[in-house]
């Protein structure tokens, strides 16, 4: 089964790998396709009957049911499946926006609840904008419940707002500053992924942040107004400026730009004019006493996308090497600017895969044999790009190739530049014809004449209807909801309560969470604390964080039973209360152990941290000269206590050499069980957070020094970690390894 919108706007070029493809949304749709299995696989139906069960569920494309034309257009080769398969379209619910919360810091790591699905804007190069029509905006009060019951039940810290265009979701000020208003106790941070500039003003400003300020991303698209018409941006010149200028006034000072080149009927006058545009807004935008405004600016190359009004248009790799030539060289002369530029290669071949048909499926199973995979994370941009062009070359298509490379389909050559091959006629048949979108072929070519007078059409969700074909039985239509009345922001959080009290807990680390980092393991304990609803404190400024603090950090791949955590409360409530409570909310791989009660101004664990126990399992490597020779595990550990140096060269963080003996950090060691290749040692070594340390490596190292054999370390498992006052009551006064969790 295949899915999501890259392979379903034009699933040929993997039609050859997929029994069934899944098109358009999936709510409705996923359910419908789990109960035709069961009730197919319950009756025993063959593969083939199967699959043509699937064809019958709108929405669902079974490839092996179509088959391609010379001509390159796909139709179906028996009369029971539909001559087009129609995308399916579900009315959003922010509910199912709560998941899984992973151990471990993802891309998106945060809460995200959905308030707009599909786009109605009509820019003539976005595919989203097209394939999700019509537009469906959720209930404002179904979006702040989301938000509240899914903050309670995973612990995030983060919140996003999710939309094509957040912006034209029209109660979004409104939702956005009442949520600020809930939350301003919880440090809880709003971010919007996607906004319009001609849309951000103070209320938009004011939701953003919270815990930190969230950064800020527009896309003016062009450099110039002429050519946002053409594309129908629908953003005006004095529009861009009052969002911008809106946002440096409220704090801003580096902002994210999006722009493309290579649009239709661009010239040299819209290169330069980004150029342009960004030097114009950081004269505009400036104010004595502050810092000047800054842009992180990326440059993509526009690639056509199917079912877009410029399916039909594309540019050659030759002049998109120029113009960004041209971009470099009027970027020079700016200051404050990070600018990114998109692989001409990677352009090309989106485009390549993105128009094809099924032709491409030898290229793409034998680029995948040459190694090529996660291409789109650009870590190996030439080993990527060298594949499939040999991949191209092996499945004889490198003059379709040529054809993308000198710009295929250029409906609009620049002055004075000759045309490599005529436009095709717009009703020629293309790969994705057969697939039902909503909107009309006609609609679509009608649109490209209008690109071609730089006519703009209004976005249908708030202006009249462009006509498109979308709406109707089969889609649905618009929904748009009226915003409601826009509350008083209440500002940020008041000041930070005071501390009461401090708890110091002992936990242990086992199983599978020894894979967590240490990192990843304080934002596990954040979340469980805030699920637990504990009245944990904050530090105060600009980035307000919970008031843990771990004694010591634990090794990746170690397992413990004896660690310790800080835990600094603004009410104060009994140790036992808060162990329970607390010990609901995290894995049983984390047990808790023992909780008591620490003066606030008694040093932290991790200034009191001197020792740490550990028990480690070691084998010994056979000799390299063949010869059996026994372990003698008690002699080599005799040895090791015997010697009072053991010197090692490190690296100090400063970059610096210094010697150490190891010897001075090791303070006990013993054989807890020696067999004829492993053992476990158990012993008891230097462990300050100012770096003296004695890690499990270390006695690594000793053990090869006193007996010139190779040893490898199986299992790291510390025991427990001994405060300056463990040590001198001698163990007494701390909760054992042993302990039980609670």
């Amino acid at each position: 089964m295949r899915g999501g919108q890259t392979a379903t706007s034009n699933p040929e070029p993997y039609a050859d790998f997929f029994d069934f493809i899944a098109l358009g949304d999936g709510e409705e749709l996923l359910p419908e396709i789990g109960l035709v299995l069961e009730l197919g696989q319950a009756s025993g139906l063959s593969r083939e009957a199967l699959l043509l069960d699937l064809a019958q569920v709108p929405g669902v494309y079974v490839p092996q049911f179509y088959t391609m034309a010379a001509d390159g257009s796909v139709h179906p080769h028996r009369a029971d499946v539909p001559q087009r398969v129609l995308r399916r379209v579900a009315t959003p619910i922010p509910a199912y926006s709560v998941g899984l919360v992973p151990y471990v810091e993802t891309v998106h790591d945060r809460l995200v609840i959905e308030v707009r699905r599909g786009c109605t804007r009509g820019c003539r190069f976005c595919q989203p904008g097209m394939l999700t029509r019509p537009a469906r905006d959720v209930e404002p009060e179904q979006v702040i419940a989301a938000v509240e019951q899914g903050l309670e039940a995973t612990g995030y810290d983060e919140l996003s707002l999710l939309s094509l265009s957040c912006s034209d979701y029209l109660a979004l000020p409104a939702v956005g500053i009442e949520l600020r208003n809930r939350l301003r106790e919880e440090k809880i941070s709003l971010s919007l992924p996607s906004q319009r500039v001609d849309r951000f003003d103070e209320n938009i400003a004011q939701m953003l942040g919270g815990n930190r300020q969230a950064g800020l991303t527009f896309a003016p698209e062009a450099g110039t107004q002429r050519l946002r018409d053409i594309v129908n941006k629908g953003l005006s010149n004095e529009e861009l400026l009052r969002g911008v200028k809106t946002a440096y006034e409220q704090g801003w000072d580096r902002i994210k730009l999006y722009f493309m080149i290579g649009l239709p009927g661009e010239t040299d006058t819209d290169v330069v004019g980004i150029a342009e545009t960004v030097r114009w807004l950081q004269q505009e935008c400036s104010q004595r006493g502050r810092k000047p405004l800054s842009f992180n600016l990326t440059i993509s190359n526009f690639t056509p996308k199917p079912h877009t009004p410029f399916q039909w248009h594309s540019v050659s790799t030759t002049e998109f090497k120029r113009k960004q030539n041209l971009l470099r060289q009027e970027f020079r002369y700016l200051r404050g600017l990070k600018v990114n530029f998109t692989d001409v290669r990677i352009s090309a071949m989106e485009d390549f895969v993105g128009r094809g048909d099924r032709r491409l499926g030898t290229v793409v199973q034998r680029a995948w044999e040459l190694g090529a995979g996660m291409d789109s994370w650009w870590e190996s941009t030439d080993r990527a790009f060298a594949a499939w062009t040999q991949a191209i070359a092996e499945s004889g298509l490198t003059w379709k190739y040529r054809l993308v490379e000198q710009g295929e389909w250029n409906l609009f050559p620049s002055p004075g530049a000759e045309m490599t091959s005529g436009p095709p006629p717009l009703d020629a048949p293309l790969p994705w014809d057969h697939l039902d979108t909503g909107i009309d072929k006609q609609w679509l070519q009608a649109d490209l004449e209008r690109a071609l007078a730089a006519a703009i059409v209004p976005d249908c969700s708030f202006d009249g209807c462009s006509h498109c074909g979308v709406c109707g039985s089969d889609f649905g239509h618009n929904i748009v909801i009226a915003p409601p009345p826009i509350p008083a922001f209440l500002g940020s959080s008041a000041i930070e309560p005071q501390r009461v009290q401090r708890l110091r807990v002992w936990f242990g680390k086992q199983g599978d969470m020894a894979l967590v980092g240490h990192l990843d393991l304080l934002r596990l304990f954040d979340r469980a604390l805030r699920r637990a609803k504990l009245p944990i404190g904050f530090s105060n400024g600009f980035h307000p964080t919970p008031r843990l603090a771990f004694a010591s950090a634990l090794p990746l791949g170690a397992t413990s039973s004896g660690e310790l955590v800080d835990f600094e409360l603004t009410t104060a409530m009994p140790p036992e209360i808060f162990q329970t409570q607390l010990a609901a909310q995290l894995p049983a791989e984390i047990p808790l152990y023992h909780t008591a009660v620490v003066d606030l101004k008694a040093p932290a664990a991790t200034q009191l941290l001197t020792q740490a126990e550990y028990e480690i399992t070691v084998r010994v490597q056979p000799p390299t000269d063949g010869e059996t020779s026994p372990a003698e595990w008690q002699p080599w550990v005799n040895a090791i206590l015997t010697v009072t140096e053991v010197w090692i060269d490190h690296i100090t963080k400063s970059g610096k050499p210094q010697a150490i003996n190891l010897r001075d950090r090791l303070f006990t060691l013993e054989v807890v069980e020696g067999m004829a290749e492993t053992a476990v040692l158990q012993y008891v070594g230097s462990c300050r957070n100012d770096g003296t340390l004695f890690r499990p490596e270390h006695l690594i190292t000793m053990l090869e020094r006193v007996s010139q054999r190779e040893f490898q370390l199986h299992q790291v498992h510390r025991r427990q970690l001994l405060l300056a006052e463990t040590v001198a009551l001698g163990t007494e006064g701390a909760p054992t390894s042993g302990t039980e969790p609670v």
